[in-house]
């Protein structure tokens, strides 16, 4: 019985350093396993290539980050669960950019970014924060701890969820249109899945108030630039945050590289801290050892 890491030297000493600490009797290995045989659980950011055919005794593979879209989840073998990272940094990180992006939202940051290149004094109207109404697509751990960092700011906070969910000071609702209608400052952190692949697109803007802003923290393949675009153009989307794309990175001359009513970040609004993510991967370990689910298993119905 063995672990596999499939990410960088760097990480993997952190890795190693506490699997012998509480893990001392457990191999760990780090870029290839001499036994693959043996190897009953895997630590990457995608599957690899031979999985089903070189591992026969793989029992769980950990995602070195917060998405698990990357893995094609029906070509893995049924026997090997998923697990998502947990590890609480994530959430932190997510917290502080969703708070910085919405601001700036807010506060217009991508019009006065644009005066400045034009050597524009142009000052514009304050929108109290009572008076924005804030809706994050996603109330799961990272939707909830978004809404926690942007409560004092005194926003008119929104969720949206597929399934009823309940949150303090936040109007939680299941209706897409209703949510969509009194949303000002949309905030997407739903995961990649079948159903939300390209949800960002024309008919959703269409529904958002005009001169709504986005933040887009989910995944690229989920906003269809185009849409986008077009949006800008009429006004439907004053202005918006991503830092997801599709493709990752952007190619050169790609339009969002240079729109003024666009800010643009390289996937930087969260990253896995090695030491709490080894932690993460020792406790689903240790459960699994135990008998029990790991935290973050995947309902890979659900792709989730």
């Amino acid at each position: 019985m063995a672990v596999l890491f499939l990410s960088t030297p760097e990480r993997g000493a952190v890795f190693r350093d506490l699997f012998a600490r509480d893990l001392p009797d457990m191999p760990f290995h780090v870029g290839q396993a001499p036994d693959p045989e043996a190897v009953r659980y895997i630590v990457a950011w995608t599957a690899p290539e031979g999985l089903a055919r070189d591992y026969p005794n793989l029992r769980l593979i950990f995602s070195t980050g917060a998405g698990v879209d990357q893995f094609d989840l029906p070509a893995l073998p049924p026997r090997v669960g998923v697990v998502r990272m947990l590890e609480p940094g994530i959430a932190r990180q997510m917290r502080e950019y969703a708070v910085m992006a919405t601001l700036a939202m807010h506060r217009d940051l991508p019009a006065y970014l644009d005066s400045q290149r034009r050597e524009a004094w142009t000052p514009r109207a304050n929108t109290p924060a009572a008076e924005r109404r804030v809706g994050v697509m996603g109330l799961g751990n990272l939707g909830q701890t978004v809404l926690a960092g942007l409560r004092p700011f005194g926003f008119d906070l929104a969720g949206w969820s597929r399934s009823p969910r309940g949150v303090e000071g936040v109007t939680c609702l299941t209706d897409l249109d209703a949510f969509l209608a009194r949303t000002d400052i949309l905030l997407c952190l739903l995961p990649l899945t079948a159903e939300t692949e390209g949800m960002l697109n024309a008919d959703l803007f269409d529904r958002l108030p005009m001169g709504a802003r986005l933040v887009h923290l989910g995944r690229g393949r989920q906003l269809d630039h185009g849409a986008l675009r077009a949006a800008l153009d009429t006004g439907r989307i004053a202005q918006a945050m991503l830092d997801v794309t599709d493709p990752e990175p952007l190619p050169p001359g790609h339009w969002l590289w240079r729109d003024p009513r666009v800010i643009v970040t390289p996937h930087i609004a969260s990253q896995t801290v090695a030491r709490e993510g080894a932690l993460h991967v020792l406790a689903g370990i240790q459960a699994d050892l135990r008998g029990d689910s790991p935290a973050g298993l995947v309902d890979r119905a659900r792709g989730y």
